[in-house]
């Protein structure tokens, strides 16, 4: 189990805690206040060879998006998470690394969420192979961070039991 980086105290608070969206949203307003947000998304601009306002603007791009990308860098609480990431050079592509890991990881929680509200007992199979298999599933919640009390556990399981198991469960 991977757990989520934490942005440390910038004004912003964390960027990514245990809801990676919502920390994502306040970082991207604290940078939008510095207007340092057009970095996330923004490739340098085109140098003209020769013209000196096309230098100087790549050069000011080039600070800014230095900015951008050491704001999100340096919120990262956990050392070993600044270590994994700061080889990164541009904010666009650590935005991007961020979005594309913890997204992905809200999303296998979901599908570990969807296992066990699918879950229907049958009658083919004995009770105790499907109670081990939602022991099971119960086993992969626990592993993604999300806890459920032990009162839920053993009530989801009795409503899971078929009609002909009922009064067991009671």
């Amino acid at each position: 189990m991977t757990t989520q980086p934490t942005l440390s105290s910038t004004p912003a608070g964390p960027l990514v805690d245990l809801d990676f969206k919502s920390s994502q949203q306040k970082m991207l307003f604290y940078l939008t206040t510095l207007n340092l947000a057009r970095f996330l998304t923004e490739s340098p601009p085109a140098i003209i060879d020769g013209d000196v306002q096309s230098i100087s603007a790549l050069e000011a791009w080039k600070h800014s998006k230095y900015l951008c990308l050491n704001i999100v860098l340096n919120g990262l609480v956990e050392d070993a998470l600044y270590n994994v990431y700061y080889k990164i050079t541009t904010a666009k592509e650590l935005w991007e690394t961020l979005d594309k890991k913890y997204r992905t990881e809200d999303a296998s929680k979901k599908f570990v969420v969807a296992d066990f509200l699918d879950y229907k007992m049958v009658d083919t199979k004995t009770v105790l192979n499907q109670v081990q298999e939602l022991q099971i599933i119960l086993s992969d919640i626990h592993y993604e961070g999300m806890t459920l009390s032990e009162t839920f556990q053993v009530a989801a399981m009795n409503e899971k039991l078929t009609p002909s198991w009922v009064n067991f469960g009671n």
